[in-house]
């Protein structure tokens, strides 16, 4: 039963790094008539709604200690982490954020290590961890000439990571104290909505609800609402609390390979050699990443 579960949390995280890697489709479509806050600000509005019609019952939080922890699971993973992602993007390459971004798992490894103390790391992640952002340097960039520093977009990009590694040590000590996962993940969306809107002032955001009249772009921003955000956070959160933080963290080592087989499938691009190699050196990493850990204590 405890393995049967344990195989369920990680086909979940699967599920969720497939889909997400195929987000950039939705988003790419959306950009022709969105700006990059609308589309955050809508699709977990859509997200939001959704998890209250499926679940509608109020949490009552335990302790004020554990308030502050969805104040700041809010923050960190939906407000500054899609923020500081979409802001890195303005000041550097797509390329350059996708490889930073790919860091996640080992900030999180790092952070579980301190503040959970649930997984003792060993050489073979930190090997599978080289071998896998290797691989995804050469999905990055592959048919560029040359790597460019941005530091302004490239720092954003690195906090960027850092933020959702505090995100999935903040879900995994929540998840600990026994709230329904549903309810967990409106939480955080609601904390994350409330910190976004300062920022709706300062950015080109723009209500203008007719632009849903066109069916393709409203059954994207739907996508994204309420598959990506609101059914995704949810298996993501759900993976978190089965397999722990650091292995469900190894799993976006995947998004870069699905975003490649989704450009392959949806707008037919070309693969060439090195996407091949890039991608067998991804999932030869997360397999030595997985396996350098030792079992969770509380597993």
């Amino acid at each position: 039963m405890k393995e049967s579960k344990k195989t369920a949390g990680h086909l979940m995280a699967l599920f969720t790094v497939a889909v997400w890697g195929t987000t950039f489709i939705s988003t790419k479509v959306l950009l022709r008539a969105f700006t990059p806050i609308e589309i955050l600000l809508f699709r977990f509005l859509i997200g939001f709604a959704a998890l209250c019609l499926v679940n509608h019952k109020r949490l009552r939080t335990k302790e004020r200690s554990h308030e502050l922890l969805f104040v700041a699971a809010g923050i960190s993973g939906v407000t500054l982490y899609f923020l500081m992602e979409n802001i890195a993007l303005t000041y550097t390459y797509a390329s350059n954020v996708g490889v930073i971004v790919a860091t996640a798992p080992f900030c999180t490894a790092i952070l579980g290590f301190i503040f959970l103390r649930d997984e003792k790391l060993k050489m073979g992640f930190f090997v599978g961890f080289v071998i896998s952002i290797a691989g995804i340097v050469l999905l990055s960039f592959n048919g560029q000439k040359s790597f460019h520093l941005n530091p302004r977009g490239d720092v954003l990009a690195l906090l960027a990571a850092v933020v959702w590694a505090c995100y999935s040590v903040l879900i995994k000590k929540i998840s600990s104290y026994g709230y329904q996962t549903i309810q967990i993940t409106r939480h955080v969306f609601f904390y994350g909505i409330l910190f976004m809107l300062p920022a709706l002032f300062f950015m080109d955001f723009h209500w203008q609800f007719s632009r849903f009249k066109n069916p393709v772009l409203l059954a994207n921003i739907l996508f994204l609402g309420l598959c990506a955000s609101a059914l995704c956070f949810v298996t993501w959160n759900l993976a978190v609390k089965i397999v722990g933080a650091v292995k469900t963290s190894v799993y976006l080592y995947l998004v870069p390979v699905v975003t490649i087989a989704a450009s392959v499938l949806v707008l037919h691009e070309k693969i060439s050699a090195v996407s091949v190699l890039g991608t067998v050196m991804v999932l030869m990493g997360l397999v030595l990443s997985d396996r350098g850990k030792t079992a969770e204590k509380n597993n």
